[in-house]
């Protein structure tokens, strides 16, 4: 590290990445980076085996260990509105403001306080476990970064910004790398969030892959000996896809067209609910709650499909949605559509979480529904879904990409051109609609992330 972190040191456009990596103390930051995935590893496990099991037992086993025959159609309403209540509170009353808001878009910026990690831990479990539509991706990224930031300090008291800054990026590579289902997966969505570039990318980022390669094998070890699952997004089983079509890529255009309309409406329907939310946020949190949750009976009272098809993130129905894709009428999966992109939105406005995993299912939701199409089948369908719904929520085209290729594990390089198409399209379409109305959000840079050694 920097002897003299009080001077000002060279920009980043004068140091030598080859020297610095040749450093004694940058092989320090990648043992340290190396030694922090394991207990962020760890925990982020800790935080989604806990998950698992809340959801498990708040939805399918309470209702009979209260006396039910079978779930109430009326259950989601008390636990979204208990959901409300809680974050509420968390947001107002502990320190920080429990992450920020996911209405926001997807971000990656300056790691937490150390005082501020309760407050994100309670309100990410609060959100994800009683069935707001958000991901756990946004709070471990954040857990993991403050974790990072607080080792490195304890260890280092005097450690230089920039250094804290490495480090902290390592935490949340090792946090979301393995739930995404591939480190390299995590480290493009770090990447292109936290607007990292330059002559020192590498060496700003070799700390963090270290971490989410030790993370990785965490995670592993963990399934090994709990029996609890990787956590992992990754679909298997999937039926087998030759090549692509002229159809198919014509298809793959208009979804790229299409999709970005959505989120625009799934981000006004945001930005428009999130000022009064701040303004009553005890009053309308809970609201917002019940909200999601008549929604998801209505769909499930519509279609006699299960409730949780609205409810939660979409991270473990997704892979059930795809290959039970002949079970689904069109008129369901419209419905499912319209229901979970409206639960989204309203769970953006007010909530703590994630964006991705959302997006994601409502993409494949539209892909299973395009693959009724005349020339399209259901893998490459899929696949140019996610991709392009990705794309337009989270604004990271080479994420967007590989969120939809890697996940069709066997078929990823036959889908690839596919989804490319429609990520480009929806890309550009994106950029081109105004933003929407409601809260104007200030949008800043982030700061490259160089280690001072």
């Amino acid at each position: 590290m920097d002897p003299h972190p009080d001077q000002p040191g060279p920009s980043p456009a004068a140091i030598d990445p080859l020297a610095v990596i040749r450093s004694r103390e940058y092989v320090r930051v990648l043992l340290l980076a190396g030694l922090i995935g394991l207990p962020v590893s760890a925990v982020a496990y800790g935080v989604l085996a806990l998950l698992d099991w809340l959801q498990t037992f708040l939805f399918t086993e309470l209702p009979g260990a209260l006396g039910f025959a079978a779930v109430p159609v009326w259950w989601p309403l008390p636990l979204l509105g208990l959901s409300g209540l809680l974050v509420a509170l968390c947001i107002r009353y502990l320190p920080g403001t429990s992450g920020h808001s996911p209405s926001e878009g997807f971000k990656a910026g300056v790691a937490p306080l150390p005082v501020e990690l309760p407050g994100i831990i309670l309100a990410a479990l609060f959100t994800l476990s009683l069935g707001v539509v958000l991901g756990p991706e946004a709070p471990l990224i954040a857990i993991g970064a403050g974790l990072g930031a607080l080792t490195i300090k304890l260890v280092k008291k005097d450690a230089p910004p920039s250094a804290v800054a490495v480090i902290a990026s390592a935490g949340s590579f090792a946090a979301i790398s393995t739930l995404l289902g591939s480190p390299l997966l995590g480290a493009f969505l770090l990447i292109e969030a936290s607007g990292l570039g330059g002559a020192m990318l590498g060496v700003g980022l070799l700390p963090g892959l270290l971490a989410a390669g030790i993370g990785s094998l965490v995670f592993v070890g963990l399934d090994a000996w709990t029996g609890l699952g990787t956590f992992s997004l990754a679909i298997a089983d999937l039926p087998a896809f030759t090549s692509p079509t002229v159809a198919m890529f014509l298809w793959a255009v208009v979804l790229g067209l299409v999709c970005p309309l959505l989120a625009w409406g799934i981000y006004a329907v945001a930005r428009l609910v999130r000022p009064y939310v701040d303004a009553h946020r005890l009053a309308l949190t809970p609201l917002l709650g019940l909200m999601v949750a008549a929604l998801a009976i209505v769909f499930s009272q519509s279609t006699g499909k299960d409730a949780s098809e609205v409810l939660f993130s979409g991270q473990s129905a997704l892979p059930s949605l795809i290959s039970g894709a002949a079970t689904w009428s069109i008129g369901a999966l419209a419905l499912l559509i319209v229901c979970k992109a409206l639960a989204y939105g309203f769970s953006l406005s007010a909530f703590r979480g994630g964006p991705v995993f959302p997006a994601m299912f409502i993409g494949g939701a539209i892909g299973v529904m395009a693959s009724h199409l005349p020339g399209m089948a259901l893998v490459p369908a899929v696949g140019i879904g996610i991709g392009a719904m990705s794309v337009s929520m989270l604004k990271l085209p080479f994420t967007g990409v590989l969120l939809a290729t890697l996940l069709l594990t066997s078929d990823a390089l036959q889908v690839m051109p596919l989804v490319i198409v429609a990520v480009v399209v929806a890309h550009v379409v994106t950029s081109r609609l105004p933003e929407p109305p409601g809260t104007r959000l200030r949008r800043t840079a982030s700061p490259t992330i160089t280690p001072d050694v």
